[in-house]
């Protein structure tokens, strides 16, 4: 059975890049299960996940060329926005409102922008497993 999705950022910084998640985002890590010998890499605790599969071609504004892309969710977007302003975010847009849900981009250190989104739509990551 699957038991979670593993996500992977790319970073051209991987140091400032899990200084973010570690200090800005406050995730914590499994950073000190690190068996000996295996590289100091802290695997970060993310939160409840889901799933999404857009289009690539078809109808409508819903496509794009093939790709993964990772987002972040929240309850309330300007609070969350206030919050993460305090520890040092920076985001790179405007809030906007796209339907499923309003929208606005973070920079991530190191790497490429993530989205942060208040979503409109029923969420699954609280459903239950099997």
């Amino acid at each position: 059975m699957i038991t979670a999705v593993h996500t992977l950022v790319y970073s051209d910084d991987a140091p400032a890049t899990r200084a973010f998640f570690r200090d800005v985002l406050r995730w914590p890590s499994a950073a000190d299960e690190v068996a000996e010998g295996e590289p100091e890499w802290p695997i970060f605790r993310s939160g409840p996940s889901e799933l999404g599969v857009h289009p690539t071609s078809g109808e409508g504004d819903d496509h794009a060329p093939r790709h993964h892309s990772i987002s972040l969710m929240c309850d309330d977007l300007a609070a969350t926005m206030d919050e993460l302003r305090a520890r040092g975010a920076e985001f790179t847009t405007d809030p906007v409102d796209r339907g499923f849900g309003v929208l606005v981009f973070m920079a991530v250190p190191g790497a490429d922008d993530m989205m942060l989104y208040e979503p409109h739509h029923a969420v699954a990551h609280d459903l239950p497993v099997g």
